[in-house]
């Protein structure tokens, strides 16, 4: 029976302490089982600090400083530029052209780029429907003409209406956009002449 009324007695104490003075005003100061947890020798952001001569806490990012994971030494291939700064003609080395290659390509554009510029890349997309400018048609002359690192370019950086996708798409994906590009320029604008010989009688 004395273990009954000691269990009622904790239950009571935890039911006091728990709900017994749930918003009463109270002027001590809450007990702190771990101080260092409450105040803690660091340095907050935006605060003052009298250790560095500007007094701030924030501290200037160093020049040349790149985050994790954003390092691009590699111009053709982040940036679509040859060694002298110019467009690149081709494709960066070390891509692997292949059919995997270009069915990333069509995915990242249908999710990407189809949306404005239709499946077939002939400006044609839905959004042509509702009014939406007049996005480009990738089949023109002016756009064929183009070298890879200028098409690379616009899709990192936007042109005109159209907003910079390099958030959205990396780097490898926007040459595998570029290869499927290609690839729907090719076969909207082939020619007979194309076709090797020993085909040319298989089409109508």
């Amino acid at each position: 029976m004395r273990y009954v009324y000691l269990v009622l007695f904790f239950v009571a104490v935890l039911a006091v302490g728990a709900l017994g003075f749930r918003g009463s005003i109270s002027t001590r100061p809450p007990l702190e089982v771990f101080p260092d947890m409450d105040r803690q020798s660091k340095y907050l952001p935006q605060a003052a600090s009298s250790f560095f001569a500007d007094g701030r806490t924030d501290r200037p990012i160093p020049a040349g400083t790149v985050a994790r994971g954003n390092l691009r030494s590699d111009a053709h291939l982040n940036f679509g530029r040859g060694p002298e700064g110019e467009f690149a003609p081709g494709f960066p080395d070390g891509l692997t052209i292949d059919r995997q290659f270009f069915d990333r390509g069509r995915e990242r554009y249908e999710i990407y780029c189809a949306p404005c510029h239709g499946k077939l890349a002939n400006g044609r997309g839905i959004v042509t429907q509702y009014g939406w400018g007049g996005p480009a048609n990738m089949h023109q002359d002016l756009i064929r003409d183009q070298s890879n690192g200028e098409l690379f370019n616009t899709i990192t950086n936007g042109k005109n209406t159209m907003f910079p996708l390099s958030d959205k798409i990396g780097a490898e994906d926007r040459w595998a956009v570029i290869a499927y590009v290609r690839a729907l320029q090719r076969s909207q604008n082939g020619r007979m002449q194309d076709v090797p010989a020993s085909h040319q009688g298989e089409l109508n």
